[in-house]
């Protein structure tokens, strides 16, 4: 069996302050984003309630999938509001203070997204149904790629033990 070795500070662990700081921003947006289809809000009109607008503005024109969420998506989207967000904090807790305990939680989590995310939702919304499909593809790309992205990245950083003990 291998000797630990010493986890790197922080400060010497630059990806995982980018990590810390996208996986809170994903946190704060499962509760603005994904929290409200999942329990039924609607927004497909405008809004004077700051997270209905948000979710108007980004869905009227872009993803109709979200705005009309069937019961799979609003699967898709609590596990988001209600698994990945207490994972999300949790998960930038381990990374901030180099805990290796979260490298096989990482994996997990990082498997499922680019599953159900990067596949299924991405298949949809590019291929599936035409009346589903986005009608903004650039704009569904720039909100929507960085959920798929960033956890490739987080699991390709957690693909060796002690993954706090060298960079990346």
């Amino acid at each position: 069996m291998a000797t630990p070795v010493a986890n790197l500070e922080l400060r010497r662990r630059k990806v995982d302050i980018f990590f810390a700081i996208m996986f809170t921003v994903f946190a704060v947006t499962s509760i603005i984003s994904d929290l409200l289809p999942t329990v039924g809000v609607d927004f497909s009109h405008p809004s004077d309630n700051f997270f209905v607008q948000s979710n108007y503005w980004y869905a009227h024109d872009t993803d109709v999938l979200f705005m009309h969420p069937p019961d799979w998506m609003r699967i898709v989207t609590g596990l988001s509001a209600f698994v990945y967000l207490p994972f999300y904090v949790v998960l930038v807790f381990a990374l901030v203070t180099g805990r290796n305990w979260i490298q096989l939680p990482s994996v997990i989590y990082a498997t499922m997204i680019v599953v159900l995310t990067g596949i299924v939702v991405f298949g949809v919304e590019f291929f599936g149904d035409p009346a589903m499909r986005t009608g903004n593809p650039v704009k569904f790309l720039l909100f929507n790629l960085p959920y798929v992205l960033v956890p490739l990245a987080l699991l390709i950083r957690m693909r060796k033990p002690q993954p706090f003990a060298r960079r990346f």
